[in-house]
């Protein structure tokens, strides 16, 4: 096992958070529900690539995110995106993809800033709670501009934006801030 390059182990745990991404995307296990909303957990393993392996990585695994988000967004979307979708497609893919390239960028920025001076679990749960907040900010707010670009009367979505962010996107922060440091510490133990 010594004589495997690091360049290899990281492809390999590439491959297995990609085919994770790919697995809580499309079945209902990246989904926690609380009532009316559902939580994703989807951004994790994105974040833990991003922790472990650096950010360049991580965009490889947004992109996996962005791809199922975007299959989701045309086979089964939700009320907000398919009025969304209905003005363009466009938008969509846009909205889909951006917020998950930047939750690497993000949270291996905020990550290796803080692990100089703190310790390393701090540092990954802020990291996991800033790219968490990066995708729900991102996303969301590209969907608002995204309807009034297309022309889409807003008063009526601006109050469930406003609580999907602060309810979903508060609950998946703190879940991304809790997971992510105890799993980033096993993955490099078994590295």
């Amino acid at each position: 096992m010594a004589n495997i390059s690091k360049k290899t182990k990281n492809m390999a745990l590439l491959g297995v958070l990609t085919g994770l991404v790919i697995l809580l995307g499309l079945t209902p296990l990246g989904l926690i529900p609380l009532g009316f909303i559902n939580v994703t957990i989807l951004c994790i393993p994105v974040i833990i690539g991003a922790l472990y392996m650096g950010w360049k990585y991580g965009i490889v695994l947004g992109i996996a995110f962005a791809g199922v988000s975007i299959y989701s967004a045309f086979t089964k979307p939700s009320s907000l995106v398919g009025t969304l979708m209905g003005a363009s497609p466009v938008f969509v893919i846009v909205m889909s993809l951006l917020p998950r390239l930047l939750i690497p960028v993000v949270a291996w920025s905020v990550y290796q800033k803080l692990k100089k001076n703190r310790k390393e679990g701090i540092a990954a749960a802020v990291g996991a709670v800033c790219g968490s907040l990066t995708n729900t900010f991102f996303y969301l707010g590209l969907m608002l501009l995204f309807y009034v670009l297309a022309g889409i009367d807003t008063a009526k979505v601006l109050g469930l934006i406003g609580g999907t962010g602060l309810i979903a996107g508060g609950s998946e922060a703190a879940v991304a801030g809790i997971l992510c440091p105890p799993i980033l510490m096993a993955v490099k133990k078994i590295k």
